[in-house]
This record gives structure tokens, sequence and C-alpha cells, in this order.
């Protein structure tokens, strides 16, 4: 069923939801992904994006999800100059990101502890995105719903491990994806939840061995 997000896209600043609106929300999911203030972006344009990103303001964009903006924050426009302000150092690249979406960001952010986080994104039109990948592991979010990110042992049986916690918790799934690097490898869960999801969910899955680590990433 189309929600009327789908319909009429976000309250935003412009001048386009795919260049602007898209852009901040997947530089915002970058910024939720690496779960600290970021002091370092460096950030890799494709397709469209490479190519118009300046005139179309997808820069600041970018920078204003990574900042942690909304989409209707009128500081959009002049968050460089925020960003300066705040501690943020970010540098932009234009990139042919093979076989990506024409409007494709890749984010590597960096916070002030060493950490780091790779996002890549998409922005496929009225301010919807699609991430797909994580620290270079394919995965599918669409950031409208509140996710589970679980990296885990490519094993048998891992995915009743974690269904399993959700239904004992009573969280309800509708959403769910799951990739892999290769058979015995690092295999990735990303799991869409109705509702909000509480530690106590991700402290029952990480008490499994196989599980390198649960994130839960709110909505955008």
């Amino acid at each position: 069923m189309l929600q009327a997000f789908d319909i009429i896209g976000p309250i935003m600043i412009g001048p386009s939801s795919s260049h602007t609106a898209g852009a901040v929300r997947i530089g915002k999911y970058a910024r939720s992904i690496l779960g600290a203030t970021p002091v370092k972006a460096h950030i890799r344009f494709s397709g469209s994006f490479a190519k118009t990103y300046k005139g179309h303001g997808t820069d600041k964009a970018v920078i204003a999800g990574i900042l942690g903006m909304d989409t209707d924050d009128a500081r959009i426009r002049v968050s460089m100059d925020v960003a300066k302000e705040e501690g943020l150092a970010f540098e932009f690249e234009e990139a042919d990101i093979d076989g990506a979406h024409p409007n494709t960001a890749e984010i590597t952010l960096e916070d002030a502890e060493g950490r780091t986080a790779q996002v890549q994104g998409a922005s496929v039109g009225g301010g919807n995105i699609v991430i797909n990948k994580i620290n270079g592991t394919a995965v599918s979010i669409n950031g409208k719903s509140d996710t589970l990110v679980i990296p885990h042992q490519d094993i048998p049986g891992m995915i009743a491990v974690v269904t399993k916690i959700l239904a004992e918790k009573g969280v309800n799934v509708h959403g769910f994806s799951l990739c892999r690097d290769h058979k015995g490898g690092t295999a990735v869960m990303t799991i869409e939840i109705d509702g909000d999801i509480n530690e106590s969910v991700q402290d029952a899955i990480l008490e499994n061995p196989h599980i390198f680590s649960c994130t839960i990433l709110k909505a955008i």
C-alpha cells in the first residue's frame, strides 16, 4: 500500500527530492550507522550525482544529513559552514561505482576515536533511498522503519535463533533480507520491524556467540 510519503514526497528544502532530500537521508543514515559524532567525511558521488551534485546542492544535502539534519531543515543551504563550525572535515570525489544506481553516494565517516563506517546508498526518487552496502557488505534498507542489522557467522540455524528472540519479545517483522560474502563466511541479516525496539532485544540477540554485532537503526 502506498503511503503519503510515496505519493507527495517528503517535506524538504529544494531543489530536488532525489538530489536533495534523498541525499540528506543517506547522509543521516551513515551518521546513524557510525553511532557517534563524525569528525571526518569522505563522500564519493557516482552517476548523476557525480555530474550534477554542485548545481543541485547534493553536496550541501549530504553534509546536512551527516550533521544529523532533517530534510526540512533551513540550514541545509549553509550546511558546509555549519560543518566547519562543528569541526567536521569533509571532501568530495567524483567516482564511477560499478553497477551502482545513477544517484549513488558512498560515504566514509570517522569519529574522534578513529572508528569508521562506510555506507553506500542510492536516492531512488521522491526522497526515497536504498542503503545497499554497509562496510562493504551488501544490504537492502529503505530507512522507513526501525531496522536491525545483524552480521553473523554463516552457519545453519541463525535466522531461527534471531526470529525466535523477536517472537518472544513481541516484535513484529515486516521486512527481512539476508546477504553473505561467501558460504561459511560472514552473513548480514537486515530486519525491518513495526514500532520501536528496545535494547533488551539487542542484548538477547548478542548472547549468541555466532553473532558479531547487532545495531538498531532508527527510521529516518
